[in-house]
């Protein structure tokens, strides 16, 4: 551990030296005995003959929370998006999906919708307001869906279970 931080330390001393107008990255190491059990989402774009592709993962954790409160694709792209849930509890008391809103939905009306539909994986039966959604899943679960990316704004997305979208939601950036 000492020595991570003299060599950040040194990194950081030498980078300053010099010309002012540099940029300097600051970067946190963390002990592997406190890191995350949750491997960081990945993004991965290939350029087809047809347009790129762009593979994302994210996860939903027992704590209710995304492993990422943001994603970032190319606009008109095809985006496979693989959802896992990394907690353990059984889809029936922490069951998670990733909802993308349309513009303008009221979040909170959308979330109450959606609790009524226990049938429907918790979905609301009208489809305008949204834009692409996995199923709902259970502990150690993954479900992958395909979609068009929209054009080119920042979206909402959130987990429809019952009182998660409060701590479960992020944004949806398409450049």
């Amino acid at each position: 551990m000492k020595k991570i931080i003299l060599m950040t330390t040194a990194v950081f001393l030498l980078s300053s030296c010099g010309n002012d107008n540099k940029t300097v990255e600051e970067t946190t190491t963390v002990p592997e005995t406190t890191a995350p059990s949750i491997e960081t989402p990945t993004v991965e774009t290939t350029t087809t003959g047809e347009g790129q592709e762009v593979t994302l993962e994210i996860g939903g954790t027992d704590a209710m929370k995304y492993t990422k409160d943001e994603l970032r694709v190319p606009a008109g792209s095809t985006v496979t998006l693989t959802f896992h849930h990394e907690g353990k509890m059984p889809i029936e008391t922490m069951g998670h999906n990733w909802v993308l809103l349309k513009p303008g939905t009221d979040i909170p009306n959308f979330a109450m919708d959606a609790m009524k539909e226990v049938d429907n994986n918790y979905l609301p039966q009208d489809t305008t307001k949204f834009i692409a959604a996995t199923k709902m899943i259970g502990g150690g679960e993954s479900t992958t869906i395909t979609f068009e990316a929209p054009e080119a704004g920042t979206y909402d997305f959130i987990c429809t279970f019952p009182g998660h979208y409060g701590s479960m939601h992020g944004k949806f950036i398409v450049e």
